[in-house]
């Protein structure tokens, strides 16, 4: 009797949906890398640097990021469920080490905040959104049925994000606090946990965070210039600027690297500011193709999520989706006029390793969820490009 080799091989299948999500991340990426080189290139110059010199940077966060997003895509994505807590662990080390007074030789200001460790290499807010994602998805499906009462169920939550809310708090990043709180309650919400515990919650809360922005001067800044345009010159300056940006793009912009607003008159054009220069430069039809792209990658997020092979999957998947999507709007709501100035950045698309590392990672994730597990038999098992049943 002759023994046959059978070869067997495993391998991620992608959806339709976890496709176009791809090639719509892969768009994103290249637009982003555009912008940002016409956006940054007189400002580099100033700097003494190569005008392309923060796009080659960018370049070197997106082939990083590339390459984490192609593990993460094929990852089960299932085993964040046992990661969850020691990434919890680990950004709270690291957010910790941000703060401590005798790191700051590895944890220098810049602009005023202390936010990175080793110069700008490394942001530990930004992987703390992936460790709110997980835990809190983790720790909802752990639970179950007790996170229907206030103190088994939800007190939890409040304490260990509520730590890490402290620790940005610190930096100072009231924005990210109550970012990290924000993605928490919609995963929570997602989870079925009662409304009365959030309304109660949510009443709560409003006083503390006033509170709290009272004592941060640069919050009560870009509120005040918000509500009363011209009482914060340096804010309202950034403001109007973006705006003056949008207003000279009109219907289909002036074209690709032909702004005006680099060369100096709005600051943070290449990050904080971004869709401010792609509305100049591809007018008001660009900007809504962005808004729209931003829509679609939700809708895709989202048809994911609902057919997720668990329900610990199903949360992350939300917690990705809402992460990205609510980052990208808020900045362009900054941008437009309609929310005071943030600070966040536009994902794929603003200048920074650190945000693009995470948003790929997420994004890598989500098309792991958004795949099948499938079973390839025969000769085709040993050629990972051919198609099952080839």
């Amino acid at each position: 009797m002759a023994d046959a080799v059978t070869h067997i091989r495993y391998r991620w299948h992608m959806g339709w949906e976890a496709r176009l999500l791809t090639m719509l991340t892969l768009v994103f990426l290249a637009v982003g890398l555009v912008t940002v080189y016409g956006a940054s290139m007189i400002v580099a110059q100033q700097q003494g640097h190569n005008g392309a010199y923060f796009a080659i940077r960018q370049l070197s966060g997106i082939v990083a990021g590339i390459v984490i997003f192609a593990i993460a895509a094929k990852v089960d994505a299932e085993k964040w469920y046992d990661w969850a807590w020691p990434v919890m662990i680990i950004s709270l080390v690291l957010l910790a080490l941000v703060v401590m007074p005798f790191t700051s030789r590895w944890a220098p200001r810049v602009h005023g905040a202390r936010r990175y460790l080793f110069g700008a290499s490394i942001q530990p807010s930004e992987l703390a959104k992936l460790a709110v994602i997980v835990w809190t998805s983790m720790l909802v499906v752990k639970k179950g049925a007790v996170m229907r009462h206030l103190r088994k169920g939800l007190l939890p939550f409040l304490i260990i994000i509520g730590l890490l809310d402290a620790l940005v708090y610190v930096e100072p990043d009231l924005s990210s606090a109550m970012f990290y709180t924000l993605i928490m309650g919609i995963i929570l919400f997602a989870a079925g946990v009662r409304i009365g515990h959030f309304v109660a919650l949510v009443i709560i809360a409003i006083p503390v965070l006033y509170s709290r922005a009272e004592k941060l001067q640069y919050v009560m800044l870009r509120m005040t210039s918000f509500f009363n345009p011209g009482s914060a010159p340096h804010v309202d300056y950034q403001a109007r600027q973006a705006l003056i940006a949008i207003g000279s793009g009109g219907l289909f912009g002036v074209g690709i690297g032909q702004g005006r607003q680099q060369y100096g008159f709005l600051p943070f054009a290449y990050d904080d500011f971004i869709a401010a220069i792609i509305g100049e430069e591809v007018g008001f039809v660009g900007l809504t193709l962005l808004i729209l792209g931003f829509v679609a990658y939700a809708y895709l997020g989202f048809r994911i999520a609902k057919s997720a092979r668990s329900k610990f999957q199903q949360l992350v998947a939300v917690g990705i989706v809402t992460t990205v999507v609510i980052s990208a709007f808020l900045h362009i709501g900054v941008t437009i006029g309609l929310l005071p100035n943030t600070g966040l950045t536009l994902p794929f698309i603003s200048y920074g390793r650190s945000n693009m590392l995470l948003t790929l990672l997420l994004t890598g994730i989500l098309v792991n969820i958004g795949s099948e597990r499938e079973r390839v038999v025969g000769e085709g098992a040993t050629n990972p490009l051919m198609e099952v049943g080839g």
